[in-house]
């Protein structure tokens, strides 16, 4: 009979050198590798993050009684993978894909390795397809493609998040895999995002991975991987679209510091270690559209960082905008005039843009970024002088309309086909002779009405993407019937 070679397992064992905080010095590991899962005592595991002439280093990522010297460290001769599969979704996992809400075991479909090799440019194809963030000024004006990575940055409390968790809200029935993690946010941060997804009936499409500020820095440091490896399950094996939220990668960087600290290596610019770089383009890279015959699936990477003080400049954003594929910046001063989302369009930009739009956005878009942009500065410019001509009151006037139409709530994605009839209404004038504070309300009006009139000219337009003769047509009768109740 022959032997089963897949059913024998390998381990290699050794004993605890020396502990310094959540780095451990162990010997006898001979034939064990970077990234590899290891064993310490009863109920403590680790990942190897280095070597040096005498020790292997390992990182605690779970800690379980207190390790001391002697204890045994047994490693399998694998690489370090994490269950993945279906029943993931609605789940709250730690920064080892183990369930942390209570609602017990989770039975995985297969194992992945968390440090798995992104897609080569062979197995990619060009990004067609939009991901519906529900923001209106990022769909019309920074649109984000399926298998984009597009960063989130901006200083704190300005509403970062808010944008990450609304792209998961408005997924809901559009067949996209969401996973938010968290990394080093506070419980009560992660709480409340977590309640946001129970009002929104979110959690059936979506997977939490938080591994929070009171988490060992060795689960900080692991659970982008694997919310990724989570991901890439459903990209590969499943075929499906995936929206990962990273929140945030700023934190994600700090826990490697201090772990690079704690294993004696050369600091550099702002203490951070010299491959920091290489650690977070590890993880973007992952992100991309895969070819028709790898199953045409794709992962959407969301990557957060913090600014400080409006620093783009700094070493961490500054290393994340480079190999990202474009950025939203989010400006405290906007935050503090009430624009909400607080999105500066002039240090915003998106380099797969208007390719991936619909065809009825990019058609009605034209030149609103520009318009908006010239009134900002516009705006700037007549704060410091008393006098202002009609022409100018005018187009003051037109821009804070504008501005009134792209500002939004959290927490309210608005559905692609309702954004069209917006643009649609404001090509046609229907916000002219309109004050700023009635914008809203007209235009939630008009909305409405288009809903309850005629829901098939939506459905169409959902289904084709751009603006037929007959859908303008059903638009211009729904914008003469709200003109002729109004008046």
């Amino acid at each position: 009979m022959a032997l089963k070679l897949d059913l024998i397992k390998m381990t290699e064992k050794g004993t605890v050198a020396e502990v310094r905080q959540d780095v451990v010095h162990a010997t006898g590991l001979t034939n064990c590798m970077n990234g590899q899962l290891v064993r310490i005592g009863s109920d403590s595991e680790g990942v190897i993050v280095g070597f040096d002439a005498d020790y292997v280093l390992v990182l605690v990522v779970k800690a379980g009684h207190p390790i001391k010297p002697g204890d045994v460290v047994s490693t399998p001769i694998d690489d370090f993978k994490v269950p993945v599969g279906e029943e993931f979704l609605g789940r709250r996992v730690n920064a080892l894909a183990q369930p942390i809400d209570g609602e017990g075991p989770i039975r995985e479909s297969a194992m992945y390795p968390i440090f798995m090799k992104a897609p080569s440019v062979l197995e990619r194809i060009p990004l067609g397809d939009v991901m519906e963030t529900g923001t209106k000024i990022v769909d019309m004006m920074k649109p984000v493609g399926r298998g984009q990575r597009m960063l989130i940055i901006g200083d704190r409390m300005t509403g970062k998040t808010t944008v990450g968790v609304d792209a998961i809200l408005n997924q809901r029935g559009k067949g996209v895999i969401c996973i938010y993690c968290c990394i080093g946010k506070s419980e009560a941060a992660l709480g409340r995002v977590h309640e946001v997804f129970n009002q929104a009936h979110a959690w059936d499409y979506t997977i939490s991975v938080a591994a929070t500020a009171s988490d060992p820095m060795g689960q900080q440091y692991l659970s982008p991987y694997v919310a990724t490896s989570l991901g890439e399950y459903f990209m590969y094996e499943k075929a499906e679209h995936v929206l990962v939220v990273f929140d945030d990668f700023t934190k994600h960087a700090w826990a490697y510091r201090q772990i690079s600290l704690l294993l004696e290596r050369a600091p550099g610019r702002d203490a951070y270690p010299g491959d920091i770089f290489y650690i977070h383009s590890q993880l973007v890279e992952r992100a991309g559209k895969l070819k028709p015959d790898r199953g045409g699936g794709s992962m959407t990477h969301l990557p957060i960082v913090e600014t400080l003080q409006g620093d783009l400049a700094g070493y961490i954003p500054s290393n994340i905008v480079s190999m990202t594929d474009g950025q939203i910046y989010f400006s405290t001063n906007l935050f503090g005039e009430g624009f909400k989302p607080a999105i500066d369009m002039g240090l915003s930009v998106s380099r797969i843009g208007s390719k991936v739009q619909w065809r009825a956005v990019k058609k009605l878009c034209g030149m609103l970024q520009l318009e908006f942009v010239r009134y900002k500065e516009l705006e700037k410019l007549t704060r410091i002088k008393a006098g202002m001509s009609p022409d100018v009151e005018k187009r003051l006037l037109q821009g804070k309309v504008l501005e009134e139409v792209l500002k939004q709530d959290q927490n309210n994605p608005i559905p692609m086909e309702d954004e069209v009839v917006v643009l649609y209404a404001l090509e046609q004038g229907f916000l002219e002779d309109t004050t700023p504070e009635e914008v809203q309300a007209k235009l939630k009006s008009l909305v409405d009405l288009v809903h309850l009139n005629c829901p098939e000219l939506l459905v169409e337009l959902r289904q084709n993407q751009e603006m037929s003769d007959s859908i303008k047509e059903g638009f211009d009768e729904q914008i003469a019937r709200y003109r002729a109740t109004a008046l």
